[in-house]
């Protein structure tokens, strides 16, 4: 049963983040944009709070997304502010130095994503790239190493294969319903 709760968390929390980059990219709607990252924040914090691999990931991709300045609406304001608002009431996990170890590695990887995503110059130089840095493949990779070499666990990569799958679920949702 933990499995299935955690993976709905993953799978509503990459839902929910892509929808609401959506309505505020797409539709300028800043107020369904917020609403839509506040449920994102709170499914990805009960994540986090029930696994340690799961903050590892998702603090990461924050720091990740900060760092590279990704952070460019009022829906990703909010969106924080409800994770670590909902993250902090629920309880942090139990950090050692492996998983701070574990969040750097992913951030390096989420901060290649989030500066390749995007990017003309990176995009113009082979579709490999394009589709690569479009799906954000750098930190599934960066997750899939962390596996093989014991730093997380098979069920992470899972999950996080449930946030993509959400993610993209949601972009053809959005584009074909909303659009």
């Amino acid at each position: 049963m933990f499995n299935i709760i955690l993976a709905l968390s993953y799978f509503f929390s990459g839902f929910f983040m892509k929808l609401s980059d959506d309505e505020y990219d797409e539709e300028s709607n800043k107020a369904i944009a917020i609403v839509l990252g506040i449920v994102c924040g709170l499914f990805t914090a009960y994540a986090c709070s029930i696994d340690l691999d799961a903050a590892c990931i998702f603090i990461a991709i924050l720091i990740g997304n900060i760092l590279a300045l990704k952070v460019d609406g009022i829906h990703h304001v909010a969106t924080m502010a409800s994770f670590v608002i909902a993250f902090l009431l629920l309880g942090l996990p139990s950090f050692t130095y492996l998983s701070i170890i574990t969040i750097i590695i992913c951030m390096i990887g989420a901060i290649i994503d989030e500066l390749g995503n995007d990017n003309e110059k990176i995009y113009a130089k082979s579709k490999f790239l394009e589709y690569f840095f479009d799906y954000r493949f750098a930190l599934k990779v960066v997750i899939l190493l962390l596996v093989l070499i014991g730093l997380l666990n098979i069920w992470s990569f899972i999950y996080f294969l449930c946030f993509e799958i959400a993610y993209e679920i949601a972009r053809v949702f959005f584009e074909n319903y909303i659009l």
